[in-house]
C-alpha cells in the first residue's frame, strides 16, 4: 500500500511574516492526519526558518530545486549538502517552470534527479505536456521522453524510492484541471512505463498529480488507483485549502 504524499510548492511567494503564519496554521491543521505525508517546499531563503518552525511536527521539508554540483563556481545554485544541513527530505526536479523559463532539458533534469538521490534526498521528478502538446495528442509521448531520460542514463533502479509528479502544464495556474479519468490514464501509463523495466519498483513508486489541485477536486483525483497524492501550487499558500487537500488524501 503506497502512502499518499501531498507536497506544497510555494514557488516565489511569501514574506517572513506570512511564512511563519502559514507554517503555524499548517502544523495545527494536519496534526491529526495519520496516513498522509505532508511536505512544504518554500523558497530557498526561507528554508532555515521553516526548518526551525517545523521541528517536532509531522510536516517535512522539500526544496524547489537542487544543483547537481557539490560545490564550486555555480552562482545562485544550492547543493545537496546545503539542503541536508536543514533536514530537507524532498527536492523537486524538472518542474515545468524550470524547463520553460530556465532551459532545463530532459538530460539536465535526469542528472539532477540522480544527484538528489546521491545526497540522500528524495527526488520528485516533474513530467507533463504543454497545451500545444496536449492538443496534438502527444501527452504520452512527452511523458515517455521525460521519464526515459532517467531510464536511459541511469536505469530503472534510479526510480526506487523516488517520486514522480505528473503536472499537465496546461493546467498549472490556469484554473483548468485534467478530469480524474484523464489524470488516471496518464498515471497508469507512467506506472506501466516503469513496470516494463521493474514491476516491483513500479508498484512502490508514488505518482502525484499536480495541475490546479484544490479542495474541490482533490478527493475525486485521489480516489483514482494510480494517483498517490498531489503536488500543490497556489492552493498550498492558503492554509485552510491545503489542509483540506491533505484531508482528502487521507480518505
Amino acid at each position: 500500500m503506497r502512502q499518499p504524499l501531498v507536497a506544497g510548492n510555494w514557488k516565489l511567494n511569501g514574506t517572513l511574516a506570512s511564512v511563519r503564519e502559514l507554517v503555524e496554521s499548517l502544523k495545527a491543521g494536519v496534526g491529526a492526519i495519520e496516513n498522509v505525508e505532508v511536505a512544504v517546499c518554500p523558497p530557498f531563503v526561507y528554508i532555515p526558518e521553516v526548518s526551525s518552525l517545523l521541528a517536532g511536527s509531522k510536516i517535512v521539508m522539500g526544496s524547489q530545486n537542487m544543483s547537481r554540483h557539490l560545490a564550486g563556481a555555480y552562482t545562485g545554485e544550492v547543493s545537496g549538502p546545503m539542503l541536508n544541513d536543514f533536514g530537507v527530505k524532498y527536492a523537486l526536479i524538472g518542474h515545468s517552470e524550470r524547463r520553460a523559463s530556465y532551459g532545463e532539458t530532459d538530460e539536465k533534469a535526469a542528472r539532477k534527479f540522480v544527484a538528489v538521490k546521491e545526497h540522500g534526498l528524495v527526488p520528485i521528478l516533474c513530467v507533463g505536456e504543454t497545451l500545444v502538446e496536449h492538443e496534438r495528442g502527444n501527452t504520452f509521448g512527452v511523458v515517455k521522453r521525460q521519464i526515459d531520460a532517467v531510464l536511459d542514463f541511469f536505469g530503472v533502479e534510479a526510480f526506487d524510492g523516488a517520486v514522480i509528479a505528473y503536472e499537465p502544464v496546461w493546467a498549472i495556474g490556469t484554473g483548468k484541471t485534467a478530469t480524474p479519468e484523464q489524470a488516471q490514464s496518464v498515471h497508469e501509463y507512467i506506472r506501466g512505463r516503469i513496470a516494463r523495466c521493474d514491476e516491483e519498483i513500479a508498484s512502490r513508486i508514488q505518482i502525484l498529480y499536480g495541475g490546479s489541485v484544490k479542495a474541490a477536486n482533490a478527493e475525486a483525483l485521489f480516489s483514482q488507483p494510480d494517483i498517490d497524492g498531489g503536488l500543490v501550487g497556489g492552493a498550498s499558500l492558503d492554509a485552510d485549502e491545503f489542509i483540506a487537500i491533505c484531508v482528502a488524501a487521507n480518505q
